[in-house]
């Protein structure tokens, strides 16, 4: 009701608040709601005045809603022009204008327009908004999101008819395990980890529609959540999970083939260990990547030095190679080695020349499609060193259900 009044207004919208609270979500939805087109732009600092006026007049000219996600990361000096851009285009919508100049050209001006940012307050290299350019927006702050009422929703619309049960058992579930477990900085209990696993339980369901719904859920549960956890912490979960669904048993989705595959793997690489235990635990650790991996197109391997990340990555790739004879190729680059530039490409503020970064490279071709004849092929992009803000924030958009990166340069490269 806000975004909405902040349009008859013919103002933008400005939702802020912490992460997972549902701010690009909320537009995305009323734009859903609406039957508009809704592009979302993941900001950064190499936007500046000249790309972000290329990216608004193809809004005005379509009537697409432009959503800029992290606005604040954009450079001040940048900030102040488009300030001015963006009053240009609301002045045309107030004075119903059918055409408004923009950039030194008349272009007509389609009345569906809505231009809407998103902020995160208090992250490092974020820049104020000048005062010019807060005056177009109406400030929304994002309330906590209400889990149970989202769980219950999904897991209705999941095909769950106990939903209202199994919605609270979950929710119970998260907030005792961010209380009870170890503090770790990979840990997260908040809307996004319950949205993946809301569908996995779906697709579960679906595959074995004949077992129990509470069942269906807790095999979810477990398998979605098992390879988080640091060693000390599993006995606690499975203990949360036995109280809240006590007496059940459920097997994992046995993997067989692929588990021999992968032990051989180890073996021919030198990795036997004389204890079954441990052994089998290495071989536990290479099927929870895997099975993350089908529920997930981004994963994160996490361990300090000489833990195992690469072993587990490359035994993967050789097991489903000699498995299910599927190529996999990995492009391996340190992101932390380059500058930001070199990653995602740069754009030359005078002759407006592009020049692709290494990984706009690798990701245009791991886009591309294979040859008809060519054996079925997986492509991993592997950033193989530390994850800071500055590299992964343009990754953003990449990693949520959008599946785009945005370049500078107005690109858009799906997933």
């Amino acid at each position: 009701m806000t975004l909405t009044t902040a349009l008859t207004f013919k103002l933008g919208g400005a939702p802020a608040g912490p992460a997972g609270t549902g701010k690009t979500e909320t537009v995305k939805d009323l734009a859903k709601a609406l039957a508009l087109r809704c592009v979302v732009t993941c900001c950064g600092e190499q936007l500046d005045y000249a790309s972000m006026g290329v990216i608004f007049s193809g809004l005005i000219q379509t009537g697409f809603w432009g959503c800029f996600d992290e606005f604040n990361r954009i450079n001040v000096e940048v900030l102040s022009v488009v300030s001015s851009q963006i009053k240009a285009v609301q002045m045309g919508l107030k004075e119903r204008k059918p055409k408004i100049n923009f950039l030194d050209q008349d272009m007509w001006l389609i009345t569906s327009i809505g231009i809407f940012i998103t902020m995160n307050p208090g992250y490092a290299g974020r820049s104020e908004l000048p005062d010019n350019l807060k005056a177009l927006f109406r400030p929304v702050t994002m309330v906590q999101p209400d889990l149970l009422l989202i769980c219950e929703n999904m897991l209705m619309s999941e095909g769950f008819n106990q939903a209202k049960v199994l919605a609270k058992k979950m929710t119970v579930l998260y907030k005792l395990a961010s209380e009870q477990l170890s503090k770790q900085y990979h840990y997260d209990f908040q809307l996004r980890a319950l949205k993946s696993v809301l569908v996995m339980a779906g697709s579960l369901k679906r595959a074995f529609a004949d077992l129990p719904e509470d069942i269906v859920l807790m095999r979810a549960l477990r398998d979605m959540n098992m390879p988080k956890f640091v060693y000390d912490d599993v006995p606690l979960f499975q203990g949360l999970i036995a109280d809240l669904f006590p007496g059940l048993q459920a097997s994992r989705v046995g993997n067989e083939d692929l588990k021999e595959k992968i032990s051989e793997v180890l073996e021919k690489r030198g990795f036997k260990h004389d204890q079954e235990t441990a052994f089998s635990q290495q071989i536990d650790k290479v099927v929870q990547l895997y099975e993350t991996m089908l529920t997930r197109h981004t994963t994160m391997v996490v361990g300090p030095t000489g833990a195992g990340k690469s072993v587990i990555l490359q035994t993967l790739a050789q097991a489903r190679k000699e498995d299910e004879e599927v190529n996999v190729r990995i492009d391996t680059m340190n992101p932390k080695m380059i500058t930001t530039d070199e990653l995602y490409g740069v754009l030359d503020s005078e002759t407006r020349n592009w020049t692709d970064g290494l990984l706009s490279k690798i990701f245009k071709e791991a886009n591309t499609p294979r040859d008809a004849d060519s054996k079925p092929e997986t492509r991993w992009i592997l950033y193989d060193g530390d994850v800071d803000a500055v590299w992964v924030e343009n990754m953003n958009s990449v990693m949520d259900d959008n599946r785009i990166l945005t370049l500078a340069n107005g690109d858009r490269i799906r997933l």
